[in-house]
């Protein structure tokens, strides 16, 4: 996979400590656009550690006051590129799930058909959501155009009447009344940007492990901060024996956002106050759009030689909007409240005690009718 960047000028300061190790850059006030190029590390990762899906603070940002269409329109064509290929990957699984139950309708038991059946109507369910929640975007997005459109032409308004002869009154109420409209729909795009955000779903992001070919040595220790708009991820590892390295974090959960990038921080602990920070880069996001898990590597460095490897999996749906999406094709999902229109269970059966509780009470209304048990 390869993601498309902006590369920044930025002053390099290389300080070489020792043969097994390296110093790289050093300062962060410009941060450069890396590739996220695909990589297969040999590193291993902890098996006993705990999966970090709570964020530090606050992930959920405000309206911005100043739209970015520009931007916006380059993350809806990638969000549109992610169902289409969501839709692809399910609709091929339900016709390999509807090929099966075919062939092994007649040399099959009951319970293999019926467990089947219920995969292909999780699968209908989903897509059907799925739909809708394209349907949702493409709404969003129409009437973001439609506010686009307007403010354009609040602006060439007010425009034209800033620019002639303000003498008359009418003239200047008219002026007033395009910059009222143009703050009204700069409001309304900012609303309609911030629903749009809502719904990109979430990217889970699973640690791999750092790869550097000769630059990892036992018993080296490195911290990776990772910043996304107001979302926060801290980790640290630690370079063990044969390759191997432990972190205390595997996963987390990050939202997508729209004018934002996903900065990467890797410093290098080498004692209790010497910290060297190896790289700080900045990454496009709007690529991770996939159907698939995507095994992805960064550049940490500008020569290539250290790359940080992450597994990244896109849910369509976030948290709060559950079943997950990644796991609709090997099992059913969970049912969801929102749309019980599809997920309808069958009425639970009484038990014994209420059983004895409905007949109690109809002998009682017999024999106050007077009739006969």
């Amino acid at each position: 996979m390869s993601l498309s960047v902006r590369p920044q000028r930025r002053v390099l300061v290389t300080k070489i400590n020792r043969s097994q190790s390296f110093a790289g850059v050093n300062s962060s006030a410009d941060r450069p656009f890396r590739n996220l190029s695909p990589f297969t590390p040999t590193v291993s990762r902890k098996t006993g550690s705990r999966v970090s899906r709570m964020f530090s603070m606050s992930h959920k940002s405000p309206p911005p006051k100043v739209p970015q269409p520009n931007r916006l329109d380059e993350v809806y064509e990638a969000l549109k590129k992610g169902l289409t290929a969501y839709l692809e990957v399910h609709q091929l699984e339900l016709e390999k799930l509807s090929t099966q139950i075919r062939e092994s309708k007649r040399n099959s038991r009951l319970g293999f058909l019926y467990d089947l059946d219920k995969q292909v109507k999780s699968i209908e369910r989903f897509l059907r959501r799925l739909e809708f929640h394209a349907s949702k975007i493409d709404e969003l997005y129409e009437a973001y155009c439609i506010q686009r459109r307007l403010r354009d032409g609040a602006h060439n308004m007010v425009k034209a009447y800033s620019t002639g002869s303000p003498g008359s009154r009418e003239a200047r109420e008219s002026l007033a009344e395009a910059s009222k409209g143009y703050k009204e729909y700069t409001e309304n795009m900012c609303l309609l940007e911030n629903d749009l955000e809502s719904q990109l779903g979430e990217f889970h992001v699973r640690m791999k492990g750092l790869a550097g070919f000769a630059r990892l040595c036992a018993g080296d220790q490195y911290e990776i901060f990772m910043k996304y708009g107001r979302q926060r991820w801290k980790l640290r590892g630690r370079i063990e024996v044969n390759s191997k390295q432990v972190w205390d974090s595997e996963e987390m959960v990050f939202l997508p956002l729209i004018t934002e990038f996903l900065s990467i921080k890797v410093t290098e602990l080498k004692s209790l106050a010497n910290h060297v920070v190896v790289g700080n880069v900045s990454c496009e996001t709007k690529d991770l759009f996939a159907a698939l898990p995507q095994v992805v590597a960064v550049d940490i460095n500008d020569l290539g030689t250290l790359k940080l490897s992450l597994e990244v999996t896109w849910n369509p749906f976030d948290k709060d909007d559950q079943p997950s999406a990644a796991s609709t094709v090997n099992k059913a999902p969970t049912v969801n409240k929102r749309f019980s229109t599809y997920n309808q269970s069958p009425p639970d059966t009484p038990s014994l005690r209420e059983q004895a509780f409905y007949v109690s009470v109809r002998q009682a209304g017999l024999l106050r009718r007077g009739g006969r048990w």
